[in-house]
């Protein structure tokens, strides 16, 4: 009899997660609340470790056809343009960028039809020794086990984690969008309390956002195009030409929080993956990468220990700590690159050292994050 499993929360670490317990011979149901499937957001980046990740899910090649290479971590710039780091003519890139959908639909053509129900809110869990029970628009379903990844605000962690702080404003805010500008090769521009991150994510568009500093979160602009344009637009090309391209509706506002670091991630039959468990910063490019991560030390975890309560227990020891230490890395790296008081001493830091030795520090040998490596899943089952 095929084991059953309910996935709480349709985006890319609950989709991931559904095919990591595909591989292992599970089924899964993946409840999302949204009435159709999609990821919000614009685009984003992936280093090796989720490549990897993506490769023992079984659509690394898949997800390579829609991504692009990026080298924004090595081309790095001021705002008149001058370059502090630059990346070689021809140089191969360790970064892949996508727009969030296209990695997004990947992962959803790679699981069996039917495993997927949209508008499907989860309002209630509880657990008995032997299955949990969730809740959705008065419908109840049992499962062996439930994996909660249904985002930063997850409703399974507020019922099961009453005691979990909400999520934490980190004083910083983003605008973000994607233009019709092709053949860009990826970039960050340091200016004095914020920068501007350039993406290529393919067919003809690149991918931009701006970080900087807020006192608060929740403040918006009735012209949020125009207000970025007025912090950054004399800022070099392309960047005024990416803000200019891109559609006043399409211009994104968010506020960037985290989660406070949680003493676990499982309680009884429920896992906690992603956001849920550990939401961060962006400023690292490891949200989704720790939450691909997360789903194929699941499943490994799941398909090499007895007991489901054994296998949650390893999961929580594998992740815990290198997610918390990832999201702390990303806190601190955010606040470094958003700092006036900062901005100089990082400036002064880029120009001295060599670009060899910058692009040796920031290839996936050198940095410890990248070097993740998955446990092995077996190849699934051909359908039937």
């Amino acid at each position: 009899m095929t084991r059953q499993a309910i996935v709480v929360g349709g985006g890319i670490g609950g989709l991931a997660a559904a095919l990591a317990l595909q591989r292992i011979g599970w089924q899964a149901t993946v409840l999302e609340r949204a009435p159709e499937l999609g990821e919000i957001g614009a685009g984003m980046s992936q280093a090796p470790n989720a490549i990897r990740a993506l490769a023992e899910l079984g659509v690394a090649e898949q997800a390579r056809a829609v991504g692009v290479p990026t080298h924004s971590s090595a081309n790095l710039r001021l705002p008149d343009g001058r370059y502090l780091q630059r990346a070689r003519t021809g140089e191969a890139s360790a970064l892949l960028a996508f727009h969030r959908a296209d990695l997004h639909r990947v992962l959803l053509e790679a699981l069996p039809a039917g495993w997927v129900r949209t508008a499907a809110e989860v309002t209630t869990v509880r657990q008995d020794e032997d299955s949990v029970t969730v809740a959705c628009d008065g419908v109840e379903l049992s499962a062996e086990l439930v994996i909660a990844a249904d985002g930063i605000r997850s409703i399974v962690r507020r019922r099961l984690w009453p005691d979990a702080a909400p999520p934490r404003f980190l004083g910083r805010t983003a605008w973000l969008g994607i233009a019709e500008v092709p053949d860009l090769p990826g970039s960050v521009t340091l200016g004095p309390g914020g920068y501007f991150l350039i993406h290529p994510i393919g067919r003809g568009r690149a991918y931009w956002a701006y970080v900087t500093t807020a006192g608060a979160p929740g403040i918006r602009y009735d012209q949020e195009k125009k207000e970025v344009t007025s912090r950054i637009g004399t800022w070099h090309e392309p960047i005024p030409t990416l803000i200019e391209a891109t559609l006043e509706e399409a211009v994104i506002h968010i506020d960037i929080h985290d989660v406070e670091a949680l003493p676990t991630y499982v309680r009884g039959r429920v896992a906690l993956l992603g956001d849920a468990a550990h939401a961060m910063s962006p400023d690292r490019g490891q949200g989704a990468g720790q939450s691909l991560e997360d789903a194929v030390v699941l499943a490994a975890a799941v398909a090499g220990e007895p007991t489901v309560e054994a296998a949650l227990r390893r999961y929580d020891d594998e992740r815990r700590r290198r997610t918390q230490s990832t999201a702390r890395g990303a806190d601190q790296d955010g606040r470094r690159l958003t700092s006036r008081a900062a901005h100089r001493a990082l400036v002064t830091m880029l120009r001295m050292v060599p670009g060899p030795l910058w692009r040796k520090g920031i290839a996936a040998d050198g940095n410890a994050t990248w070097r993740w490596q998955p446990p092995h899943l077996p190849s699934p089952a051909p359908r039937c």
